[in-house]
């Protein structure tokens, strides 16, 4: 690893040789052949399907996982799959979740896709992507996958074959026993054209020792990944083997190496565990534990999480705010001094949980920014450098960020401070091509080249990256996109409603939840709480359910007549936060919102002397939106 502390430290590297110079493999199976070769023996995956710091775990060496990984993408190429063909797995967390993953890149086009998304969605998916393979759960106790996978392969047609992962191998003593009897059966399997094959019986009939056709020595798009998906057809964004093995060389050049044990009990269908943690251990031979299916949601993994770290000898940590807020309601209750490193993604982090945590742990929070068009790293504050709370840290080396303003001119720099949206450039960035739909690439690119990330932000006089707010209207709960559109047209739907507003409303735990406010049709009368009920028929994704709906005599609105919805998510901030605050018994409230050119939208407080100003920033510093004393007028 080299040193990563200064913008001065990113530009060195950059300037020793030019990426294209750097020793990176081509293919994923060439990079697994390397740290096979360089670490056979040394640990490369462990699985546990209950969280218990002594229940049983599988581990594989680098060896074993290469082994699998060969049998798999061989497997996919005796069932017809080609390298522009696609394997797609709905899958919680499982050893045979990471195989699916590295051997169908291997073999063809892999598509992880969320389990928790409804079954509409998923067919979506599989239709898009043309998927041909499909690699899921065999029906087991308290998930509904195996149900939901067999009706969406119903209604697509291209799926010639679904192979089954039974997680009873996992399990021993009485449970072992129990489940065949209580499995539960899965009759719409018997209505849709696919084979059902079992994935490991299969699997073993292949070679482990080498590939059965040739691994061209091309670069290609090797995965497709969904965005959103709570409305609609979610986006599918492409990535290819350079820009995925360009998160690989950034994690093994600054922050794992081989002798690093990593905690990620993130989803192996989202970039930040698939690229930032999985390519990271492929580059650099570092061991990745993955505690229970549905890791972070797993029963028992917060309760057991610090035994966990200790059984394991973790020495990073990842992670994302609304599980730092869950740990942190539970003691420290072994020895985590193996930690080094906690690193967060996916949203905002709060200044007082990241203060919480560092008390609680001794451990630094190094917190980042990427997103899935973009292959996903983009940026982290600097493992040997000044850690700025609230920014997202520096450009990683080979990516360039640049703060844009979009006038009638074209797109023009912002200057140091000044908050414009958010566009990069960088390996993992795959210009005029980022989705499979070309329609949804049209005005996706600035200058041809810098992706438009939605999001606003500003550069600071030392390179650091702060987000602000988004240019684009997305709700992220807890890391979650959810997209407005589905609110507002469900409520939209009820007959007393004339104008709709979905926003995110500040959350301690989740960063956003979804809220909505309402406009009524004149002469109509209609409560909150019959909206509420109302959405909650129409509305398909739980997690966009509003968890607050408030009817106002007039929506804000432009001068075109559209929602104006600063103004919506002003009011939101001031109603949460007051909450807060008489809640906790501070003699204050908050006076108006204000659009602060650096920071976003602050929260102003009426001036007391009152208050124990300690406790009052204990108690807002849980959210993400900043706050400030009211300044004179």
């Amino acid at each position: 690893m080299v040193r990563f502390a200064t913008r001065e430290d990113c530009l060195a590297i950059e300037n020793d040789k030019p990426y294209e110079g750097r020793d990176v493999p081509v293919t994923i199976y060439g990079q697994l052949s390397r740290t096979t070769q360089c670490y056979p023996d040394h640990k490369a995956v462990s699985f546990q399907l209950f969280s218990g710091a002594t229940d049983r775990a599988e581990t594989l060496t680098w060896v074993q996982l290469k082994g699998k990984v060969t049998q798999a993408a061989n497997l996919f190429r005796k069932l017809g799959v080609g390298q522009d063909d696609v394997v797609a797995y709905i899958l919680p967390n499982s050893n045979e979740t990471l195989i699916t993953m590295l051997g169908g890149m291997v073999a063809g086009i892999v598509s992880p896709i969320n389990p928790m998304l409804e079954t509409e969605q998923i067919a979506a998916i599989l239709r898009e992507t043309n998927a041909r393979v499909v690699v899921t759960l065999r029906a087991f106790p308290q998930t509904d996958v195996a149900e939901k996978v067999a009706e969406a392969v119903r209604h697509a047609p291209r799926v010639q074959t679904i192979l089954e992962v039974d997680l009873l191998r996992y399990v021993t003593g009485i449970k072992k026993m129990i489940i065949p009897l209580i499995r539960p059966k899965n009759p719409r399997a018997a209505m849709h054209h696919a084979d059902i094959l079992s994935f490991n019986k299969e699997m073993s009939k292949q070679p482990s020792d080498r590939l059965t056709y040739e691994d061209e020595q091309e670069d290609r798009v090797a995965a497709y990944f969904h965005t959103g998906g709570t409305t609609g057809m979610p986006k599918v964004a492409q990535h290819t083997y350079s820009g995925m093995l360009y998160n690989g060389w950034v994690g093994s050049r600054l922050m794992f190496s081989h002798d690093d044990n990593i905690m990620c009990p993130l989803p192996l269908f989202h970039v930040f565990a698939c690229h930032v943690i999985v390519m990271s251990m492929l580059a650099s031979g570092a061991h990745g534990v993955f505690p229970t299916p549905k890791g972070y949601r797993g029963d028992g993994v917060f309760d057991n999480f610090w035994k966990l770290i200790e059984r394991w000898q973790i020495s990073f940590i990842i992670t994302v705010p609304t599980a730092l807020s869950a740990l942190m309601q539970r003691p420290v209750d072994a020895d985590v001094s193996s930690v080094k490193t906690a690193f967060s993604g996916s949203a905002p982090l709060p200044l007082e949980l990241y203060r919480r945590f560092e008390k609680a742990t001794g451990v630094n929070i190094l917190e980042g920014y990427g997103l899935t068009e973009a292959t996903c790293l983009v940026s982290c504050n600097p493992s040997d450098g000044p850690k700025k709370v609230g920014s997202v840290g520096l450009p990683f080396p080979y990516t360039t960020v640049k703060i844009l303003e979009h006038t009638k001119d074209g797109p023009v720099e912002c200057a140091t401070d000044e908050v414009g949206e958010i566009c990069i450039d960088s390996p993992g960035v795959l210009t005029g091509s980022t989705y499979t739909e070309l329609d949804k690439n049209h005005d996706l690119f600035h200058h041809d080249l810098y992706l438009r990330t939605g999001d606003l932000g500003r550069l600071d006089e030392d390179g650091y990256l702060w987000i602000t707010g988004r240019a684009k209207d997305l709700i992220i709960r807890g890391g979650h996109n959810i997209d407005p559109a589905e609110i507002e047209e469900a409520l939209a739907g009820h007959p007393s409603v004339a104008f709709v507003g979905a926003i995110g409303q500040p959350d301690a735990h989740a960063g956003e939840l979804p809220c909505a406010y309402v406009e009524l049709v004149d002469g109509t009368n209609v409560d909150a709480e019959d909206l509420l009920i109302y959405a909650k028929r129409h509305i398909h994704e739980r997690a966009a359910i509003p968890k607050h709906i408030e009817v106002l005599p007039e929506l804000p609105k432009t001068a075109v007549g559209k929602v104006f919805k600063p103004d919506l998510r002003k009011l939101a901030i001031s109603r949460v936060y007051n909450e807060v605050l008489v809640e906790k018994g501070f003699d204050t409230e908050v006076v108006r919102v204000i659009e602060d050119k650096k920071r976003g939208l602050v929260a102003e407080l009426r001036n007391s002397n009152n208050v124990d100003k300690e406790a009052l920033s204990h108690a807002l510093g849980q959210f993400t939106r900043p706050w400030q004393w009211q300044q004179d007028q």
